[in-house]
């Protein structure tokens, strides 16, 4: 049977638990690593999972990028800007858009909403919306719009039933009415629901209704032209390689590129500003934990200066000496490092049932998808970023072990060992 090493043999030795003051710290110290890395690696993995999930939603429901007037005005001879947007070799595809904010009312209850174009026939080649349809058929000839999946449960409005679309075409006729003059107003669109979406973004499900270009121009009131061109790219991250291309030699001044980054950059630079946060504030959780280590093996140092004194005059040298003290960190930090990797990824396994299980005993709501635009806990675990949790654990409680290693080390054996 192999031997331990005296310094790991007698680091074991003052970890085991006694009834005394020092072993609460030294199993409060345990327990601080296990829940400062159980809680990195949780959050950490939920707010990738919810960037990721974003980036999903973004793209899928928004183009790659959008091609608007520099000016804000709305677009005419579109097809003219689609035929040059589409002599560069990255776009696979580039169709006109309309889309803006409308109120529907349905059994007198009124409702805002934005409506968004998408081809008459077949899916959109740019976006393809029809993967999303969960309910009817995705059908948008003639009078037809197809509904996000919060809008109808919260309206009970559902295929076959009919709505009213107010849009800018009315608005516009009110706004520029002569006073004492009769003013025809355009009717609104009394479309009937073909179809039932669902994204899996709150938001999308809950505001928007697809509707035909045609359809979308007249609600609008523009006849013949559109707000911009929704463009697709093969890679979405070379978007912005794209859109400079565009900007710079292939559209006229008077047009514009985006991406879908440059339209949703508050929110991305917001979730990344709140990672970076919230990963400093957890990761004082574990330098919490590493104090009150140091602060336990500080009280042992002084409680075994006789032990310390007697294995120097035995001929331990310093680097022993420190060694006890170091490993002692070792151990801490590693039991922590696995117990809080185990506990993290048990918990991220677990996360939407013992979320339901919250909601149905004790009505507590957590990620509420009405707030975070989910309808699960979405969670991206990064292998790497498990392994950089857990060595910094091992790290932080090692740094926490040297001081009292140190003062060990330089205790005298005459000086300790003065009134034995």
């Amino acid at each position: 049977m192999m031997e331990l090493p005296v310094e790991l043999f007698l680091a074991l030795r003052y970890l085991r638990p006694r009834r005394s003051f020092v072993s609460v710290i030294t199993v409060l110290s345990f327990l601080g690593v296990t829940l400062g890395v159980m809680v990195l690696i949780v959050v950490l993995s939920v707010m990738a999972g919810f960037r990721q999930r974003l980036d999903d939603k973004i793209i899928g429901f928004n183009a790659h990028i959008t091609v608007a007037m520099a000016d804000g005005a709305v677009m005419y001879d579109y097809d003219k800007a689609i035929d040059l947007i589409k002599k560069d070799p990255d776009v696979l595809a580039a169709s006109p858009i309309i889309r803006g904010p409308v109120v529907v009312v349905f059994h007198n209850h009124e409702t805002p909403a934005f409506i968004k174009s998408v081809p008459m026939e077949g899916d959109d080649p740019v976006l393809p919306l029809k993967k999303y349809l969960i309910m009817g058929d995705y059908e948008l000839r003639g009078d037809s719009v197809i509904v996000g999946s919060e809008w109808s449960k919260r309206n009970g409005a559902f295929p076959g039933d009919k709505i009213d679309i107010f849009g800018a075409a009315i608005v516009g006729a009110l706004i520029h009415r002569k006073p004492g003059e009769p003013t025809d107003l355009p009717l609104p669109d009394e479309p009937i629901i073909r179809g039932v979406f669902q994204t899996g973004q709150f938001d999308y499900d809950l505001n928007f209704l697809l509707v035909s270009t045609e359809m979308a121009q007249h609600i609008w009131g523009m006849e013949n032209a559109v707000h911009g061109i929704a463009v697709r790219v093969k890679n979405p991250d070379q978007a912005q390689a794209v859109r400079d291309r565009l900007n710079n030699s292939i559209l006229p001044k008077t047009l514009e590129a985006r991406t879908w980054m440059d339209d949703n950059r508050e929110l991305f630079n917001a979730i990344a500003t709140e990672r970076v946060v919230m990963t400093f504030i957890l990761f004082f959780v574990m330098v919490v934990a590493a104090f009150g280590l140091c602060s336990t093996l500080i009280t042992i140092t002084v409680q075994k200066s006789r032990e310390i004194g007697l294995m120097k005059a035995l001929g331990a040298s310093d680097l022993q000496v420190s060694g006890v003290f170091l490993f002692h960190g070792v151990v801490v930090g590693l039991v922590g490092a696995v117990g809080g990797t185990i506990m993290g990824l048990g918990i991220l396994h677990f996360r939407n049932p013992f979320r339901d299980f919250l909601l149905d005993r004790f009505h507590i709501q957590v990620f509420a998808s009405s707030v975070y635009g989910q309808v699960d806990i979405p969670a991206v675990i990064d292998p790497l970023n498990v392994t950089l949790i857990a060595i910094s654990a091992v790290v932080i409680c090692i740094l926490a072990a040297l001081i009292p290693a140190v003062n060990a080390a330089r205790l005298a054996p005459a000086r300790a060992l003065r009134y034995e």
